[in-house]
């Protein structure tokens, strides 16, 4: 443009002394401009779409693989497992029919099996049916009665956590009861001035026996520290007991009841360490060389100390079980809130119905536990070995008793029918089962098609490379006689089909994180999809939306989808990005970028 302007500005100039050319070149060149912006706006891409309709059909899922005509017509019959032969009614030399037995081996292992899977899915089903059935007049009320209950637990936990606190503060006034007089006691046992007028009790004791025992200051001062350190406990528990009533707080009294607690342990503490100091001065005077006697004051405090301790460890036992009696009183209040709050809404669960989640995930075992007890017969059947066609027994390598293997021949059968011999990677191999139909093509023969049937499936592969192949063998009649031995063969095994199921081409079916989708137009018979020409390129007033589709079995050419459309509805097939110049076709999102709700892009 910066272009045009400067040409126009330079033209201008140079004709100003000519008017008339001036004009006409002005307009020469306007015209041109619009020619050029006309020009190009034709050019403008357009999309195209060719358009389909999900329909109902039936769609087969196949494996391919190459090989040759086999020279011989002799298969060796080996079994897919291992176990015990229990009976071999193949006769050598006789000539059996396609399905005829030949060896049956022990299935006792697999049979457990089959039950096993059955049960879980007759499990699966009643839990599913369970799911289904709305609540009944019984569940709704057992539901409620479960709230009441958890009510009641609640109140009575209530109940008799008040009356604890109640009995705990009953427990802390007994303590003051017998604490005074113990305090008492035991400040006389020690500081009184009972065995002579110039010293306490305590270190007139201690005199009697520092000569014989070097230690005994250690007990002394034990004793009198310890009842030193309870007292100031005792005077402060003391002040708080008095400032608390029965009927203060939970908290107070709960911090009463710990308080006296600790303090009752400091005094027991000071009464066993005055009672090991009065105990050493009683057993090392008795001891003495001398027998020098006691005083006799010293029975009576050791008397006393004796029933302190008794008293103190009663109203202990009773501040610790009151103690763990609250605990586990709170603890049911705290319990039972949960469970009314659980019970609760496993009624509102109840009474709006089964969750469509909790139904889904139910059908999702259903379906498990169906392919497990398919799997489970299909294993089963193993244990039978039948004559995969029409022959004559050549050889039979078992008898009753012997232990078969998978990989081991157990029986030769020799067919007119011809063998072909293919090769299979282990992922295609794994979708293979004996008895399955095949169709088979031969390079010497392009116009020609003949069926078979698996025979015969390795189960130890072959390693080639770090490529593990898998030989099957494929039985099929020569009507024509044209086939020979050692001639290439193509065989195409078809390991599925669905009849009566939707499928779309799978053209249709895009990907956006790792989620599957077609471009919707309408569906069946709607005004939106009234007058659209299916199967030919044609253009739409408004862009397909991004529908998402749950898919199943697909193919090359078709897949089936199991959620997300109707018979009928049109979609996108392909589409086509056009212009005057240009043609090309998207081979991903018809050239637009469709954002799907919920995932991501």
């Amino acid at each position: 443009m910066n272009a045009i302007k400067n040409a126009l500005s330079s033209i201008w100039k140079k004709s100003t002394e000519h008017e008339f050319l001036s004009v006409l070149i002005l307009l020469v060149v306007i015209f041109g401009i619009y020619y050029w912006r006309t020009s190009s706006s034709s050019n403008t891409l357009t999309t195209q779409y060719v358009l389909g309709t999900v329909s109902k059909g039936t769609i087969v899922s196949s494996v391919s693989g190459t090989g040759q005509v086999s020279a011989s017509t002799q298969l060796d019959i080996k079994p897919q497992v291992s176990a015990n032969v229990i009976a071999v009614p193949a006769i050598q030399g006789s000539s059996v029919k396609a399905g005829d037995v030949l060896v049956r081996l022990d299935s006792t292992t697999a049979q457990k099996t089959v039950r096993d899977a059955q049960t879980s899915l007759d499990s699966a089903n009643l839990a599913l049916q369970k799911l289904q059935q709305p609540p009944t007049q019984l569940s709704l009320l057992q539901a409620q009665d479960a709230i009441t209950q958890a009510q009641q637990s609640k109140q009575t936990a209530q109940d008799d956590l008040s009356q604890s606190y109640s009995s705990g503060f009953n427990y802390v006034s007994t303590s003051f009861i017998d604490l005074p007089g113990i305090m008492t006691g035991l400040n006389s046992i020690l500081y009184d001035f009972n065995i002579n007028k110039s010293q306490s009790n305590a270190y007139a004791y201690y005199d009697l026996v520092k000569s014989y025992v070097p230690n005994a200051d250690q007990f002394m001062n034990s004793a009198l520290n310890s009842y030193q350190t309870a007292y100031s406990a005792y005077n402060t528990n003391l002040e708080d007991y008095k400032n608390t009533s029965i009927f203060a707080s939970s908290t107070a009294i709960s911090a009463l009841i710990n308080e006296t607690y600790n303090t009752e342990q400091l005094v027991s503490d000071a009464l066993k360490n005055t009672k090991n100091f009065l105990d050493l001065v009683s057993n090392t005077l008795q001891n003495t060389p001398s027998k020098i006697n006691p005083p006799a004051i010293l029975s009576t405090h050791e008397s006393n100390v004796q029933s302190y301790i008794v008293t103190t460890n009663t109203d202990l036992g009773n501040l610790l079980n009151i103690e763990n009696t609250i605990k586990n009183d709170q603890n049911t209040i705290i319990s039972s809130n949960q469970t009314i709050s659980e019970k609760t809404e496993a009624l509102k669960e109840l009474q709006a119905g089964t969750d469509p989640l909790d139904i889904q995930s139910q059908q999702l075992a259903v379906e498990q536990a169906q392919n497990a007890l398919l799997d489970a017969q299909q294993n089963l059947s193993y244990y039978t070995i039948r004559a995969p066609f029409d022959g004559i027994v050549a050889q039979v390598d078992v008898i009753k008793g012997d232990p078969a293997s998978s990989g081991s021949a157990v029986v030769s059968l020799v067919t007119p029918k011809q063998i072909a011999e293919i090769t299979l990677n282990e992922v295609d191999v794994s979708k293979v089962k004996i008895g399955q139909d095949a169709t088979l093509t031969f390079d010497a023969f392009p116009n020609m098609t003949i069926a078979g049937k698996v025979a015969q499936i390795d189960t130890i592969g072959t390693v080639s490379q770090g490529v593990v192949t898998y030989n099957v063998e494929i039985s099929f009649d020569n009507q024509n006689g044209n086939i020979k031995p050692g001639m290439s063969v193509s065989a195409s095994i078809i390991t599925n089909a669905k009849q009566n199921v939707l499928i779309v081409p799978s053209s249709a079916i895009k990907t956006q994180n790792q989620t599957n989708y077609v471009q919707f137009v309408g569906a069946a018979n709607s005004s939106t999809t009234q007058g659209l020409i299916i199967g030919q390129l044609t253009t739409l007033s408004s862009t397909p939306m991004a529908q998402v589709v749950q898919t199943g079995l697909s193919n090359d050419s078709n897949t089936e989808i199991t959620s997300g459309l109707n018979e009928g509805d049109v979609i996108v097939v392909r589409s086509v990005n056009s212009s005057s110049q240009t043609q090309s076709t998207s081979q991903s999102n018809g050239g637009r970028v469709f954002r799907i709700p919920g995932i991501g892009g």
